[in-house]
């Protein structure tokens, strides 16, 4: 899929579903319940267990384009191309890494760093980083966005830590173009509750949309 059809995708949702998981089969079930649930973004972490065959089996399943498939924890060039050859349309790391962020714009795969001082960002989006992931955006709150945009009112950012559907309205008044969530998302896959991860994700979509129309 192309990078810009990409990017509208995820944004338009406005919601992408950072998974960890301890196998490879609950993976897959936390993201087919995140993707029920309107979620078509998933980050999937390189914490996973062979986390590149869970992006490659994904990438078979959904060969229409239905899923958005994202690499997350990705440290470094070696591991973004391993992801992007197993079929991910979107690189996260963590923390800013400039090998990935070029190894990214070579391909045309966006590349979301992890940011959480206006330096950082600054440096990501003059590295071609297209979505800048604000964090831990919980150790900041929602004003850190209305605050970079002060300077820099044209930053596309996307938080991540501690978002959850009660305050992801307060992000996106904030200006935040996508939020990430983890585990208030995923949760109900300890107790193998994965209609509950279903019905999450379609809160977050439901307050992300209602937020945006009052807006």
């Amino acid at each position: 899929m192309e990078k810009e059809k990409v990017l509208t995708k995820m944004t338009d949702a406005g919601l992408v579903a950072v998974v960890r998981a301890n196998t490879a089969d609950e993976a897959i079930r936390i993201c087919d319940a995140c993707l029920e649930g309107g979620c078509p973004s998933i980050e999937l972490t390189f914490t996973v267990p062979g986390a590149h065959k869970v992006i490659e089996a994904l990438a078979n399943k959904y060969t229409g384009g239905e899923m958005l498939l994202g690499a997350g924890t990705v440290l470094d060039s070696e591991t973004a191309r391993m992801a992007i050859l197993s079929g991910a349309n979107f690189v996260v790391s963590p923390g800013f890494n400039r090998g990935a962020a070029e190894l990214c714009n070579r391909y045309r795969v966006p590349y979301m760093p992890g940011c959480a001082t206006i330096t950082e960002v600054l440096t990501a989006m003059e590295a071609g980083a297209d979505i800048v992931k604000i964090f831990p955006a919980d150790l900041y709150g929602p004003i850190i966005i209305k605050d970079i945009k002060g300077p820099l009112p044209h930053a596309k950012m996307m938080p991540t830590g501690g978002v959850d559907v009660d305050n992801v309205d307060q992000w996106i008044k904030a200006g935040a173009v996508a939020v990430g969530a983890g585990s208030s998302l995923t949760k109900g896959a300890k107790t193998g509750d994965y209609a509950a991860i279903t019905a999450t994700a379609k809160e977050f979509i439901k307050r992300i949309r209602e937020t945006r129309a009052s807006m």
